[in-house]
């Protein structure tokens, strides 16, 4: 038998949403990976670029297990002196966006894909968004924090 090889025209990119109320960072972080990469398709090939858009909603009311608010998140311009650190409770109130899309980025492989991949993610605070347009599907997460609880 020989390897299916996905064709161009048999690549589809399809929209989910995802609500990120009260959801553990590490396991919406592994299910975006795997929407962006498009593993939850038939026709997948590592190769070829088969992922889909996320839409993650409600960034700012993910959940944070253990002391991760007290850790925090570097990022360095390449310049000297260029190194930015900031915590992740800091970063929680400015810029949750960051947070969410450094652990995504983290989940997808090393490679050209990646970047393609991870520019379909769109990532928003509130609960609306400009997509609608594009009919995403409702991706439910099942597990959500036992904090929230």
């Amino acid at each position: 038998m020989k390897t299916f090889t996905p064709k161009p025209a048999d690549l589809t990119h399809d929209w989910y949403v995802i609500d990120a109320t009260d959801v553990v960072l590490g396991r919406l972080a592994t299910q975006a990976a795997t929407l962006l990469r498009g593993k939850n398709k038939p026709t997948y090939a590592p190769h070829a670029d088969s992922g889909n858009h996320v839409i993650i909603l409600n960034a700012d009311k993910i959940a944070l297990t253990g002391n991760k608010l007290g850790k925090e998140l570097y990022m360095h311009s390449g310049r000297p002196g260029g190194l930015r650190r900031d915590s992740y409770a800091q970063l929680l109130k400015t810029n949750p966006e960051r947070i969410i899309k450094s652990a995504i980025k983290g989940m997808l492989p090393k490679n050209r894909l990646a970047k393609v991949q991870l520019d379909r993610l769109h990532i928003v605070r509130g609960a609306e968004h400009p997509y609608a347009g594009m009919k995403p599907q409702v991706f439910e997460i099942a597990q959500v924090s036992q904090q929230a609880k």
